[in-house]
């Protein structure tokens, strides 16, 4: 969930200085900041495997893999900082945004839905270099896999289930949906094995 703040109309660089000296989390939706409230133990958890399941099967290779304080720029001058994020771009160590992202990954909550699956769907659609943008439940174990071949392509979109992979063919990488849901619990349906 995401809350704007009332503050004067900054440009992009501005925003970062100020994001900076805050002591919270924010987005930027390209006039001004968004507070970004925390999540629950299971975002946090699959936003964790996802790092841990990308770092280590991209090792070795010239793609990169970065966690939610890595930015990304979207429409105009908008920035959002999604859960996961891949480029095979090389970038300074100094970088705030991630240089042609090619897969982005959002965890979502029951509140954050519309914002993941149309706001942020767009903004990505925006990006040419993004490939593939995957949307995580947090809730239970699924996927919405949005994939396209080429920039300006519309989204073909797929499901996957926690028996079944997820498929990377842009950086070469497969990874079982179960590896991003390890340790998470779901109410009573209790947690997926380690």
């Amino acid at each position: 969930m995401s809350l704007t703040l009332r503050v004067p109309t900054m440009t992009r660089d501005q925003f970062f200085d100020w994001a900076e000296a805050q002591g919270g989390r924010y987005e930027f939706d390209g006039f001004q900041p968004v507070a970004m409230t925390g999540g629950n133990a299971n975002h946090n958890r699959i936003a964790l495997n996802i790092h841990v399941a990308l770092h280590g099967r991209l090792r070795g290779t010239k793609c990169q893999s970065f966690g939610m304080d890595m930015g990304v720029a979207t429409v105009g001058d908008t920035v959002r900082y999604p859960d996961g994020v891949i480029t095979c771009s090389p970038m300074a160590g100094t970088s705030r945004l991630a240089p042609n992202p090619v897969v982005v990954f959002e965890v979502i909550g029951p509140t954050s839905g519309h914002m993941d699956r149309i706001v942020k769907l767009r903004g990505y659609a925006a990006v040419a270099s993004i490939r593939r943008y995957v949307i995580v439940e947090s809730a239970s174990a699924g996927l919405t896999v949005n994939m396209r071949q080429a920039a300006g392509q519309r989204w073909t979109a797929t499901s996957a289930t926690a028996d079944e992979t997820l498929m990377l063919p842009e950086i070469g990488i497969e990874i079982p949906v179960a590896e991003l849901y390890e340790g998470v619990e779901f109410g009573t349906l209790g947690a997926i094995p380690a």
